[in-house]
């Protein structure tokens, strides 16, 4: 089978195209920086040439800036492309609970499976937890001047890995039509892996509790970003990933 990967360039791209092709599929990689097949949803540059012959498209693709260009308008491009190309399913990474935060990358998050789910293209949506390397980010942001973020909020973190195999079995069968969730092994106090991830680091960092307003921290509190139910549970934890990536 002949599958496209959008975003191959990235941590779960990367991750995605391997167990693929460990499964024996043929993978073409496509980015903004793969010289072979370069393509850029935000403009549809390269997209028809990369598409081609391509059965599956695996969208892994994400932004930080000026989201909506590139998830929303670009995955209007895409799709339109795979119709032209004949694909015949569409995989798209999203966030559990990205329906239940206030949040505006997840409100482009939920407008991108819209766009998925009215596109033409067969689809599987596969939403995941927030990853390790996220969750890092989040707990480490106050290092820098030498604070440690204490946030009343639940989080799963996932491996990448565990992700990527989930992205690889989907692509490889069916599209259902239907959401698909990932989540790590564990439900955490983000306070708790606040303070693991400081021991990992063996950073000396003053504690300091951040709040969290409004409704986005109401839903944070709730639990919005996890699920005690996930359609496929992961097995590496964020105390193994620490012991892994994180040294004193």
């Amino acid at each position: 089978m002949r599958i496209a990967i959008v975003g191959a360039t990235g941590t779960l791209g990367e991750q995605a195209t391997a167990r693929l092709r460990e499964a024996g599929h043929e993978v073409r990689e496509l980015g903004r920086h793969v010289p072979e097949y370069r393509v850029d949803v935000t403009t549809g540059e390269g997209l028809a040439r990369a598409l081609e012959g391509c059965e599956v498209v695996v969208d892994t693709s994400n932004a930080t800036k000026n989201a909506a260009a590139t998830l929303v308008d670009g995955n209007r491009r895409l799709l339109h492309a795979e119709r032209d190309a004949g694909v015949k399913h569409h995989v798209a990474i999203s966030i559990v609970g990205c329906d239940r935060v206030p949040m505006a990358y997840y409100r482009v998050k939920v407008a991108q499976e819209k766009v998925v789910e009215s596109g033409g293209v067969p689809w599987t949506i596969v939403r995941a937890t927030q990853f390790h390397e996220f969750v890092t980010g989040m707990v480490s942001a106050g290092a820098a001047v030498g604070v440690l973020p204490l946030l009343r909020a639940w989080v799963q973190p996932v491996s990448t890995i565990d992700v990527a195999e989930v992205l690889a079995d989907v692509a490889a069968g069916e599209p259902r039509g239907a959401r698909l969730s990932v989540a790590g092994p564990e439900i955490l106090d983000a306070r708790a892996v606040a303070r693991e991830w400081r021991a990992a680091s063996g950073r000396t960092l003053l504690p300091i509790r951040v709040p969290l307003p409004g409704a986005f921290g109401r839903a944070l509190r709730a639990g919005g970003l996890v699920t005690e139910d996930p359609d496929r549970r992961g097995t590496r934890t964020y105390a193994d990933w620490l012991a892994r990536n994180v040294r004193a």
